[in-house]
């Protein structure tokens, strides 16, 4: 077991090459409909699987086990952008080797590079003796997220870690806040087509009016409130985007009534799943979120596009990883 004596002083127990550590990030959703990159909560399925291991070779090396053909420069990649980042702070160490794969699509909408920056720091971790707070692999993740949308977010990468509901009160300074919340049953559509974040963002209104503004602080509120109170009617209530949604939705084809029937079907609410193409609805129970599944998929069936579902619980659980 490596073991931190002082942190301070950068003194370590040795470091053995070849020591290597396994994690399995999860899925997550982000902006929960109205909490756009404040919100997110962590999903049981779908997940990564991620190998972090010591290297005496200087510098991240990346092994990819899967059809995705994602990069292998570090600096290109999402988890080597945080494993750099992790190695900045970690000045006894010579390197780390990664193997990756991917079970979570890029593009997804549903934390793809989220688990990828998450998972990887999770594990180097484990190996250095946990000497990093939660918070400190939240900060070298974001490194990851700044790869793939251009911009420094934590509404994936701090539920993936923590584990739960997360709220981001600020990103400069890092304040994470975690939410109880009642038992939940998510429902998640992935239309097999892409959207990417950098693109999703582009779209966006740079000025929103004040009403609008106004209804939508009224909903993150109302929903926080909700899941703190195990309030399900008020979740329900709180579900919607005045500000995002309408524009990203012309985005996904089939939304408006993925939506209605699914909320018909039984649903809390729902919304797009970060950045989209995903779309996600709650319910308070695992049979509705099963009419849920068959819902979205007549959606998507009749109007001819290729879908995978996952249904899951929300994850409480921290991310941790084990030795291998």
């Amino acid at each position: 077991m490596l073991t931190l004596i002082n942190r301070n002083r950068f003194f370590y127990a040795p470091l053995e090459s070849g020591a290597a550590a396994r994690v399995r990030p999860p899925g997550t959703v982000a902006n929960v409909v109205c909490g756009f990159d404040i919100l997110g909560f962590a999903l049981n399925e779908p997940c990564d699987e991620m190998i972090v291991e010591l290297s005496d070779e200087p510098g991240i090396q990346i092994i990819n086990k899967d059809d995705y053909d994602l990069p292998t420069i570090a600096e290109k990649n999402v988890s080597g952008a945080a494993l750099l980042a992790l190695l900045e702070d970690s000045p006894d160490v010579k390197g780390l080797k990664l193997t990756s794969t991917k079970n979570i699509k890029p593009g997804s909408g549903i934390g793809s590079s989220a688990a990828s920056a998450a998972g990887v720091v999770v594990a180097a971790n484990h190996l250095l003796g946990n000497r990093f707070s939660k918070e400190d692999l939240v900060r070298f993740a974001m490194f990851g997220e700044k790869v793939a949308s251009g911009v420094k977010h934590a509404d994936n990468i701090a539920p993936c870690i923590y584990g739960g509901v997360t709220l981001i009160r600020s990103i400069h300074p890092l304040d994470i806040v975690s939410i109880e919340a009642p038992p939940l049953h998510v429902t998640v559509v992935h239309p097999q087509i892409e959207v990417r974040t950098a693109d999703a963002r582009q779209i966006l209104k740079h000025q929103v009016a004040l009403k609008d503004a106004i209804k939508q602080w009224g909903n993150i509120a109302g929903l926080v409130a909700g899941f703190i109170k195990g309030d399900y009617d008020l979740i329900g209530r709180s579900l919607e985007d005045v500000i995002i949604e309408p524009v990203r939705s012309i985005l996904i084809p089939g939304f408006d009534e993925v939506k209605k029937k699914s909320k018909e079907a039984g649903a809390l609410g729902g919304g797009i799943s970060g950045s989209g193409p995903s779309i996600f609805m709650l319910s308070k129970d695992a049979g509705t979120a099963q009419d849920v599944a068959v819902a979205m998929k007549e959606v998507f069936t009749r109007i001819g596009i290729d879908f995978h579902v996952h249904i899951s619980t929300i994850k409480t659980s921290p991310l941790s990883a084990e030795f291998v």
